[in-house]
């Protein structure tokens, strides 16, 4: 989920895979992990897909063939199946929202302990970089589709129905400004209580006072 973690792929989540899936998120990580040693040293733009392919060891051609852009190598993760998985295992009558808190907060708790500098390094690019921000409303919709399914299991109504399709890109904006607002104001505030407030939101509507 490209606006709120930066998941990785553990020794445990490994092993359950096969061998040329597991080369594949091996070598997807080691490209995050040169792009974001390169940029802490020397910036975003600095940085090129050359400079990137030799500090993971790969060709350039490798880079573009897991990541389309620059860009997507920043915002991509392995977070959105994991975060449909958990959905699906919480309780069939459990109501949406406590569903969306309860996978959501373990999705912001995982980032954090794993990784919070990479967290916000990629939250500060997200903000400074216009070209980073652009290319995460176009690959928004990924996220959403996939929300969509689970909004739909869940109701029982039809996934392209306007209603379903409103409501979960409503919440996948939601997310997105969580992680702008986090950035904006120096991540200072704690991610999870921006979260229940961002849910309040789209539970209740705007709150009769300021928060």
């Amino acid at each position: 989920m490209t606006c709120m973690t930066a998941a990785r792929t553990t020794s445990a989540d490994l092993s359950q895979l096969g061998l040329r899936e597991r080369k594949k998120i091996k070598t997807r990580t080691a490209i995050r992990d040169a792009t974001y040693a390169l940029i802490r040293e020397q910036g975003y733009d600095a940085t090129t897909v050359e400079q990137i392919a030799e500090r993971a060891e790969v060709s350039p051609s490798t880079v573009f063939r897991y990541f389309p852009t620059k860009e997507d190598i920043v915002l991509t993760d392995e977070f959105d199946p994991i975060l449909m998985a958990e959905i699906r295992k919480r309780p069939a009558d459990e109501p949406w929202i406590d569903t969306l808190r309860h996978v959501l907060k373990k999705a912001v708790g995982f980032g954090l302990e794993e990784d919070p500098e990479v967290l916000r390094l990629r939250s500060h690019l997200m903000v400074q970089v216009p070209a980073v921000r652009s290319r995460m409303l176009e690959t928004m919709s990924v996220t959403g589709k996939m929300l969509t399914e689970a909004v739909a299991e869940r109701s029982g109504m039809d996934p392209d129905s306007l209603e379903v399709r409103v409501y979960t890109m409503s919440l996948i904006g939601g997310l997105a400004e969580i992680t702008l607002y986090w950035a904006e104001h120096d991540f200072r505030d704690d991610l999870a209580d921006l979260l229940d407030r961002a849910l309040n939101v789209i539970e209740h509507g705007l709150p009769t006072e300021k928060p």
